[in-house]
């Protein structure tokens, strides 16, 4: 069916690759965020060609194309696991692809064949890059490691191109934690705060840490992890050398912060519960 031209609560779900969400409802637009593939977000308005929706990740709203949504929403079973796959259009490596989707995707996993996964909108995913729902990761870091050298794109989230806070989003995603899409979201909401994170040897492997607009995953007490604008792409380096650098744009940084995977694995976060975002 087609959704009324005031869709408010009508819940639709990302059949596209992604859906780029832009601030306003032209293709030029300045794109704020991304939904991947199965992701689902809740329609508030229609304008020609594009949908003002929310999504329900992180409440974020912003114009995409109609043409990527369906009002036909099925229950993810699965979740891409590799960086980035391929959707076939038979059980076969040789068969014609439909698209390539991207590492936190959702799929609707119906049955399987000769190694691929059929999903619920009639392709198929090979079984070794999905994994179901809940079977997470237990490592963010080695999650972040996986987009080393992806470019670096303003709003951001899949693996051809995403910003600080789609980097440190995925890593967690892929460990069941759902981080807020802001940097100074995730930092007054995610974990606790690292005291004296300073002092020689404080931080470890998973610790964020923040600039005002600007995030990054430690790799290691001394190796930063972060998608940023001077080298374009997501890059490791020693936090030592990044601090100063990044300084001359954001200034001091504000702070680190640890999360207890197990802990807040499957929870639904405090600052979502709260509408904090809405």
């Amino acid at each position: 069916m087609s959704p009324p031209r005031d869709g408010r609560g009508l819940q639709m779900q990302v059949t596209a690759s992604v859906a780029s969400l832009r601030d306003a409802p032209v293709a030029d637009a300045e794109m704020v965020t991304q939904a991947l593939h199965g992701e689902t977000v809740s329609l508030i308005r229609e304008e020609g060609d594009f949908a003002l929706v929310q999504l329900d990740r992180d409440r974020y709203v912003g114009w995409t194309r109609m043409a990527g949504l369906s009002d036909e929403v099925t229950m993810p079973t699965h979740r891409v696991s590799a960086l980035r796959t391929y959707i076939y259009s038979k059980p076969h490596l040789k068969s014609a692809p439909h698209g390539l989707i991207s590492m936190g995707s959702r799929l609707t996993v119906t049955g399987e064949e000769n190694g691929f996964l059929r999903t619920s909108r009639g392709g198929w995913v090979t079984s070794g890059h999905a994994a179901p729902l809940d079977e997470a990761e237990d490592d963010p870091a080695a999650a972040a490691a996986r987009f080393l050298h992806t470019p670096y794109l303003w709003g951001g989230c899949e693996s051809l191109g995403l910003d600080c806070t789609g980097l440190t989003r995925a890593a967690f995603e892929a460990c069941g934690v759902t981080l807020p899409r802001d940097s100074d979201m995730q930092f007054a909401w995610c974990g606790e705060a690292i005291a004296d994170w300073t002092a020689p040897g404080a931080l470890r492997r998973n610790d964020l840490v923040f600039w005002k607009g600007h995030v990054g995953i430690m790799l290691d007490a001394a190796v930063l992890l972060h998608a940023n604008g001077y080298h374009m792409a997501v890059a490791q380096e020693p936090l030592s050398e990044a601090i100063p650098r990044i300084a001359k744009e954001y200034g001091e940084p504000t702070g680190a912060r640890r999360i207890d995977i197990l802990l807040e694995r499957g929870r639904v976060p405090d600052w979502l519960a709260d509408g904090r975002n809405s």
